[in-house]
């Protein structure tokens, strides 16, 4: 296989650069050129946020409790023990706060666990 270097020159143009060399058996690869950035877009708009709340029952323990918030959440275990520990004294205890689809997600999650959890909107 040998490799060949093309130089053509012409009169009127003056002699072009040389190309590179091409195998004999291969052809001609184009190269598409990268398009230009486009400008930066203003805020996006976020989600609306919902509260996920925990409500306190007499029926679980409170380990139960607490086990179903670190599996079904990203709340580590300490996190889980106060949130849990909130809404048996208080009745109720934020447990996170995230987009409506997730929080519905949570609340159905946290029922088929037999905790009661609601959403409402807000920050």
């Amino acid at each position: 296989m040998s490799d060949r270097v093309v130089n053509q020159s012409t009169e009127s143009q003056g002699p072009a650069a040389p190309v590179e060399a091409v195998p004999e058996n291969q052809g001609r690869v184009a190269v598409a050129e990268k398009p230009a950035p486009t400008k930066a877009r203003g805020p996006v708009d976020t989600l609306p946020q919902f509260k996920v709340l925990l409500h306190n029952d007499s029926v679980n323990t409170i380990d139960h409790v607490v086990d179903s918030i670190v599996e079904l959440t990203p709340l580590d275990h300490g996190r889980a023990v106060e949130v849990t520990l909130e809404a048996n004294s208080s009745g109720v205890a934020l447990v996170l706060v995230t987009h409506q689809e997730r929080a519905e997600l949570y609340r159905d999650q946290f029922q088929s666990k037999k905790l009661t959890v609601t959403i409402e909107t807000g920050e």
